[in-house]
């Protein structure tokens, strides 16, 4: 029963990130809402989740990872509910994000869980499984909210989420609890710093789309969310009981790990929020469609984390299987500049399946194989910070994505607005043929720099995973 309450928040989590980016292009419409506030309803409930996930697994650890669990089921739930009647884009943008809130406890919770429940080879099927069931949200996730968004309208959806939320939280009455042999104290100084330099980040990121890399608006929330990291270290440092052992950071493997589950997750980030935008707005695809396409690139999600816990348990190295994952995420990212305006689902079937595959394979493992590195009572803590740089790097992707998408197009319209409707698929007017092809150039140099990007990682970790040198000899 804890399996299955803990897989049904896994289920429903990615299920709602991915089919949120079929609605965004209906949202826009309804609501008259474009660039960075049209973004929010998508970075919002990321940045939120990635920046509290890391104090919710270590609360967890305190207070149990059960209560945590549960009490972000119902904050989730509210979330989406209050999502559902949300009457303009801000109110929209504010109710997301609290489902982010939420969201940070049932993934954080419910992976140490998981963590904390099973062990060995089982531990490794347990997150396997979790993988698998996240695969089922994400495949499913476009082509149901597609069905949803075209035949009932996205308030409607956002409701149908708030009802399964109700089940995540009833499901959390049959787990047992547990914690921290020796439960932690609380490092408030480091949760809130923390917390203000992701938001901080994140936040300026999501808002040159709208006002430019030089605005005040972007560079002093930069300045001061990277000015909070460097203070965050030090608070650390110096505290009996952190909110995250920076001794976790001085392990090459559980880095390696980090950094692989960072952009497992950045890398395809881009690609599952705008391209539905793309479809419905260049190839003048219905949602429904837009949603079916998607599940070429999330159906591998789908099958793939049971073929790769297999093969780690029975036939390569987990070295050489995250390697190999990255690269095909970088591979299928440069092959995916054959978009182009009427492309078919022939088309892209190869780009979007080998990028799927990629996630795929390593989803659920590359947790198992971080946290088998991590004494049981930092299970919490390691889970959280696993998820808050997932999370993190995927909104902070998704942010710059969908700002160097605007950024290129104004460079080649000349205004911030045009532009941003653009991207937000609005291309109705006299210079719509104009558009479409300065609309498709952005997508390509967007995504040759994702693939540069992820094949660069796949080297990183490749490295890092190796047998470190020995110190070289000193003479005698």
């Amino acid at each position: 029963m804890t399996l299955v309450a803990v897989l049904l928040g896994f289920l429903t989590l990615p299920m709602l990130m991915s089919g949120t980016t079929v609605a965004l292009p209906r949202i826009g419409a309804d609501l008259n809402a474009s660039g960075a506030s049209l973004q929010w309803v998508v970075v919002g409930y990321f940045l939120a989740a990635s920046s509290l996930m890391l104090v919710a697994g270590s609360l967890g650890d305190l207070f149990g990872r059960r209560r945590i669990f549960a009490a972000g089921a119902a904050v989730y739930t509210a979330g989406a509910l209050a999502s559902a009647v949300a009457p303009g884009i801000l109110l929209l943008d504010a109710a997301r994000t609290l489902s982010g809130v939420g969201a940070a406890g049932v993934m954080a919770g419910g992976g140490a869980i998981l963590g904390a429940t099973f062990t060995g080879p089982s531990r490794t099927q347990a997150f396997a499984a979790m993988g698998t069931t996240a695969g089922v949200g994400m495949a499913i996730g476009p082509s149901l909210s597609g069905w949803l968004v075209g035949s009932l309208g996205w308030r409607p959806t956002f409701a149908g989420f708030a009802a399964v939320g109700l089940l995540i939280w009833s499901g959390s009455a049959f787990m047992a609890e547990s914690r921290a042999a020796k439960p932690p104290r609380i490092d408030l100084p480091g949760a809130v710093t923390l917390i203000g330099a992701l938001a901080l980040v994140m936040f300026g990121t999501n808002q040159a789309s709208d006002a430019g890399w030089g605005s005040a608006r972007v560079l002093a929330p930069l300045v001061t969310g990277l000015a909070l990291l460097v203070a965050f270290t030090m608070v650390e440092r110096r505290s009996r009981h952190p909110v995250l052992d920076l001794g976790l950071l001085r392990d090459r493997g559980f880095m390696a790990w980090c950094l692989a589950c960072l952009f497992v997750a950045a890398g395809p980030a881009g690609v599952i929020t705008f391209l539905p935008t793309y479809l419905q707005g260049v190839s003048g695809a219905s949602a429904q469609s837009a949603g079916f396409t998607m599940l070429m690139m999330t159906a591998p999600v789908l099958l793939m984390p049971q073929v790769g816990a297999l093969l780690i348990n029975h036939a390569i190295s987990a070295r050489t299987l995250i390697t190999f994952s990255l690269l095909l995420i970088a591979t299928g990212s440069a092959w995916l500049t054959v978009l182009h305006p009427g492309i078919g689902a022939t088309g892209l079937l190869g780009p979007l399946a080998t990028i799927g595959t990629g996630m795929g394979l390593v989803i659920g493992t590359s947790d198992a194989q971080a946290l088998n590195r991590v004494g049981v009572d930092r299970i919490g803590m390691a889970a959280g910070l696993l998820n808050t740089v997932r999370a993190g790097g995927a909104t902070l992707f998704t942010a710059l994505f969908g700002t160097a998408l605007v950024n290129l197009l104004q460079a080649r319209i000349g205004a911030v607005d045009a532009a941003a409707r653009v991207a937000a698929g609005d291309l109705d007017g006299p210079d719509r043929a104009l558009h479409l092809a300065e609309f498709t150039d952005a997508w390509h140099v967007v995504l040759w720099s994702v693939a540069a990007v992820c094949a660069a990682a796949a080297v990183a970790v490749w490295a890092l995973l190796g047998r470190p040198r020995p110190p070289p000899a000193v003479p005698l």
